[in-house]
């Protein structure tokens, strides 16, 4: 089942459109700390939530692992973690932001990871928003 791209909270989904290639199962857009902020077609809203929430831990696992391939200041650029019926891939996509995908066995792992990084850069653009200044008057 899949939830309909109207949904209001997700009125950014239409960037979403470029990772509906076979072998994707859905993609979700979210905060570095695990918040939906978009999700496509393919995940109910809630599995949306959760997903997001699951995503933004295994990206902090990978940034504490990071030390291990080169030292404390190592950063992550893209997580891919392999189960039994496919993948999930991470990686940034702006500031304070992160796309996740969840894909089955049979997809083009370089397709997708390259549509992935095209996707982040736009999105970053998209999203971004300078910092808050200053604190409550």
């Amino acid at each position: 089942m899949s939830t309909p791209v109207a949904d209001s909270t997700n009125r950014l989904a239409w960037l979403l459109e470029d990772l509906e290639i076979p072998g994707v199962r859905f993609t979700v857009l979210l905060s570095d700390d695990g918040l939906r902020i978009a999700h496509s077609r393919g995940v109910l809203k809630d599995d949306a939530e959760r997903f997001a929430a699951a995503a933004s831990g295994l990206r902090s696992l990978g940034k504490a692992l990071g030390e291990f391939c080169g030292g404390p200041s190592n950063t992550v650029r893209q997580n891919m973690t392999e189960y039994d019926e496919g993948m999930i891939m991470i990686t940034a996509a702006g500031a304070g932001a992160l796309l996740g995908v969840a894909t089955t066995t049979d997809v083009d792992v370089a397709l997708v990871a390259h549509r992935m990084n095209e996707l982040a850069s736009r999105v970053g653009h998209e999203i971004g928003s300078a910092p808050r200044l200053g604190g409550r008057n």
